[in-house]
C-alpha cells in the first residue's frame, strides 16, 4: 500500500459469513427450518443456540443436529441429517461479488490480509474446495481449526500473529457487534459491516485509501 495512506492501516482482517459471503435467503432458512415443522425465524433461534459450540469444534454434525432436534422436539432420519448438513453448507457459499472484488484490490495492492472466521470444519472444507480467491489471504484464522471462537480475545490474537502486524495497524470487519467490540478491545480498528455505503463511508473516515465498488 502507498506509505502516503493517512489510515495507517497497514492489515485487513475480515469475516466470513455476512462479509465474504451473503447471507442465507428466506427460501434456504425456511426449507431447512421444514423437517421441524417451525418458522425461518423460530427456526434461526434454534441454529443459533449450539452454533458456537459447533464451530468451536466441540460438537460434531451428528451431535450438533441431533442437540438441535431435541429442542425443537422432533426425531430426523439419516437421510433428513444428510440433506441438512448439505443445505447448512449451501446456504452459506453464496459470495459477497463486491467484498471479494475488494479483498483482491487490498491484497494486490500490498495490504495483508487475513481471515477470521468462527466455522465448523465442514463448512472450512466446502469453502477451501469452492472459491479459489482464498488464496488472496496471507492468513486464515478458523474457530474449529484452533478451536477458539470470536469473540475469544486469544483468537484475534492467533489471526493478528498469523498476519504480523500490530492491533493498532489492523482494520477487522465483521457483521456481527459483539465481534467489533472484541476487536476493538485488543486495540484493533473495527467496522461493523451494515451496508456496502456506510462500510465505504467509514472507509473514508479511516483514511483507507482503496473503496469497494458502488456495485
Amino acid at each position: 500500500m502507498d506509505r502516503s495512506n493517512p489510515s495507517k492501516i497497514k492489515a485487513v482482517i475480515l469475516d466470513y459469513g455476512e462479509v465474504l459471503s451473503l447471507p442465507p435467503t428466506a427460501d434456504e432458512m425456511q426449507r431447512m427450518a421444514t423437517p421441524f415443522g417451525v418458522g425461518a425465524a423460530p427456526f434461526r433461534k434454534l441454529w443459533d443456540r449450539n452454533r458456537l459450540l459447533y464451530d468451536r469444534g466441540d460438537l460434531s454434525p451428528e451431535d450438533y443436529w441431533s442437540m438441535l432436534s431435541k429442542d425443537a422436539g422432533v426425531q430426523i432420519t439419516a437421510e433428513q441429517l444428510a440433506q441438512l448438513r448439505q443445505w447448512d453448507l449451501e446456504m452459506w457459499a453464496h459470495e459477497n461479488p463486491i467484498m471479494v472484488a475488494w479483498l483482491k484490490q487490498i491484497h494486490a495492492a500490498g495490504t495483508k490480509t487475513g481471515l477470521l472466521s468462527n466455522m465448523p470444519h465442514e463448512m472450512i472444507v466446502h469453502v477451501r474446495q469452492t472459491f479459489p480467491w482464498l488464496e488472496n489471504f496471507d492468513h486464515q484464522t478458523f474457530s474449529a481449526e484452533v478451536r477458539l471462537i470470536k469473540p475469544d480475545r486469544a483468537i484475534y490474537e492467533h489471526s493478528l500473529r498469523g498476519v504480523g502486524v500490530p492491533a493498532s495497524e489492523t482494520l477487522f470487519v465483521d457483521d456481527k457487534e459483539i465481534n467489533v467490540e472484541g476487536a476493538r478491545a485488543l486495540g484493533m480498528h473495527a467496522i461493523q459491516l451494515r451496508s456496502m455505503k456506510q462500510f465505504a463511508e467509514e472507509l473514508k473516515k479511516l483514511g483507507f485509501p482503496i473503496l469497494p465498488a458502488d456495485k
